[in-house]
């Protein structure tokens, strides 16, 4: 049986996710874009690899996620699904058992819009329609929230919010499963094979969650908090975790988001926030500032990604000229300039004087000096075309070690 009750505890067992392989883009037209896909591809394994021998060097076990072999697999409701590259995105082992999504989740994602019906009154009339016609629906949509006056637009969205964002990010394109291929399949027997409880739960994972032993950081976005969406996700955050083993924080995802802090070891913080933030949540810890390190720095890049995203996906969409100076652009200038200028708070701690970080920032090795912290540099390059970081693109599925009261001053 597995566990995993701090962050910083000895990696034992770790999941990395998997990226398409080269060969997988041949159904591309434009010779253009499927050679920078393939190539990203390519470049995408190396730094998979990369990454794996240093976990192997501190022999952690390694289990991936699966592709199939057979392309069509992962095509379904008119496109390809992404590949399963960010497993803590998906899944969490807290304790002594592992959350991941069931079989269902990603295909009946329009049964679970339902729940937000309070919000969108015709959401029951979706349900009529082909996968087809409600990618048509979503985009339509969109488009009438984007064509609307600003006070119009800010009353409509008040009516409809959270269908708004399960849109946004909703797993037709974001997951990476489908009733054809199970993505988590070898991470699901392996767990199984070591009799590791697994509840199949698609509210929980470890890309919001922090665990610090008796403590759970739960980062949401504070707008969200009067949703019918975030009332069902608190639900359930209460409902596996309020049982007296963990105290539940509520914290604002900006400043408590994987992407934006770190708790390394006891008593030090890499955050791109600042020391005020986390006062109450973590008091007296040392709180290293990376002031200016946010994806805003290429929010350029992400404003083009934002409008061309999961064309590559969609048979014919890569032949419009607009998403291939998109997609070149990437390779000519921004994979360069992030390896060079940011360096994210998105790292994989190993134990407690080792982590996996993607590049040099004198701040914060010279508190991994002050800390007896080694770095070990692993730049995945294509960490923000994929959205996703060292952290993200892994799920630690094993540690040593026991539950710890970090803060025994707290009452509960």
């Amino acid at each position: 049986m597995f566990s995993v009750h701090q962050h910083w505890d000895p990696l034992q067992v770790c999941a990395v996710g998997r990226s398409y392989p080269p060969e997988f883009y041949d159904y591309i037209e434009n010779p253009r874009v499927r050679s920078i896909l393939e190539r990203i591809a390519i470049e995408t394994e190396e730094d998979y690899q990369k990454l794996i021998k240093i976990l192997k060097s501190f022999n952690v076990k390694i289990v991936r996620n699966d592709i199939s072999e057979n392309r069509e697999d992962h095509f379904w409701a008119e496109h390809y699904s992404p590949p399963p590259m960010t497993p803590r995105d998906h899944t969490a082992m807290i304790g002594e058992k592992f959350y991941m999504p069931g079989a269902e989740f990603g295909y009946n994602i329009f049964d679970d819009m339902l729940d937000y019906e309070e919000e969108f009154s015709t959401l029951q009339s979706i349900k009529k329609l082909t996968s087809r016609e409600k990618i048509v629906f979503h985009k339509k949509l969109q488009n009438t929230l984007e064509k609307k006056d600003i006070p119009e637009r800010k009353r409509y969205l008040s009516k409809v919010e959270s269908i708004i964002r399960s849109i946004n990010h909703n797993p037709l394109t974001t997951f990476p499963n489908n009733k054809k291929f199970n993505t988590f399949g070898s991470i699901e027997k392996f767990l199984k094979d070591h009799n590791t409880e697994i509840i199949y739960e698609k509210y929980i994972n470890n890309s919001t969650i922090t665990r610090v032993g008796k403590d759970l950081y739960i980062g949401v976005e504070i707008n969200d908090i009067e949703t019918s969406s975030f009332k069902e996700y608190l639900r359930k955050i209460n409902q596996y975790f309020s049982s007296g083993k963990y105290r539940i924080h509520i914290v604002d995802v900006r400043t408590h988001g994987s992407d934006v802090f770190i708790p390394i070891k006891p008593g030090l913080i890499i955050g791109l926030n600042g020391v005020e933030n986390y006062n109450k949540t973590f008091p007296d810890w040392e709180v290293v500032y990376l002031p200016g390190q946010k994806w805003d720095k290429v929010k350029q890049f992400q404003d083009l990604k934002k409008k061309n995203k999961g064309k590559w996906w969609v048979p014919g969409e890569e032949l419009d000229d607009d998403f291939v100076d998109f997609i070149e652009s990437w390779l000519k200038h921004w994979v360069i300039y992030a390896e060079e200028n940011i360096f994210d708070a998105n790292m994989l701690i190993i134990n407690p004087t080792n982590v996996i970080v993607n590049n040099y920032n004198k701040n914060v090795f010279d508190a991994f000096d002050r800390h007896g912290i080694t770095a070990h540099i692993c730049n995945f390059r294509h960490r923000y075309f994929w959205d996703g970081g060292l952290h993200c693109i892994t799920s630690d599925l094993s540690r040593e070690g026991t539950r710890k009261n970090y803060f025994p001053e707290r009452n509960i």
